[in-house]
């Protein structure tokens, strides 16, 4: 990709990530375009969909999670990495309101932009999850979708207004209802 092309994509995916933070997935593409000093035409030319918008802006977060699971399997505890890699997954998660419905889907759905990535971080959530289980930490009535489900669940928490100061208590709830120790 050409410099000044690369230096377009990038801002427009800073803009989309400001726009898409404050106003949540469903945030018009037009809005982005025009916040970002282009023609919709230049958005859809470096993103044809939404959903390649979004597998381009959560990208990052998306690798960062799946890098942070691998790090905290070899450098934590399995309850420790378990709960450390939940903790990061639901914070970034709650960075771009709507996006936990996204994933959800994108995990059934093949055809996603998001599949792929989705499917690899469910997997490194999976590893921890078992390498817990294993070693008695956690309970062994949940796998990685659930573990996913519990993600979106708590980042939900984090997007509803009047919940959202709770969100921290009720993630301590829930991951003590995941370990055994």
């Amino acid at each position: 990709m050409r410099a000044d092309a690369r230096k377009n994509r990038d801002h427009l995916l800073a803009v989309a990530g400001t726009v898409i933070a404050e106003q949540g997935v469903d945030a018009s593409l037009r809005d982005i375009a025009r916040r970002a000093g282009v023609g919709l035409a230049t958005l859809l030319r470096h993103f044809p969909t939404r959903e390649a918008l979004l597998e381009a802006l959560l990208h990052t977060s998306f690798d960062e999670g799946t890098a942070r699971a691998s790090e905290l399997e070899t450098s934590s505890s399995p309850e420790d990495a378990l709960v450390s890699w939940l903790r990061d997954c639901v914070a970034w998660t709650t960075e771009y309101r709507g996006v936990t419905v996204l994933m959800a889907a994108a995990i059934e759905d093949t055809e996603s932009a998001l599949h792929a990535s989705c499917v690899t971080l469910r997997a490194a959530g999976t590893r921890l999850l078992t390498r817990a289980q294993d070693a008695g930490a956690a309970r062994t009535d949940i796998d990685g979708t659930d573990l996913f489900a519990l993600i979106a669940a708590l980042a939900w928490l984090g997007d509803q207004p009047s919940l959202a100061p709770r969100a921290d208590h009720l993630f301590d709830v829930v991951a003590s209802a995941i370990l055994t120790k």
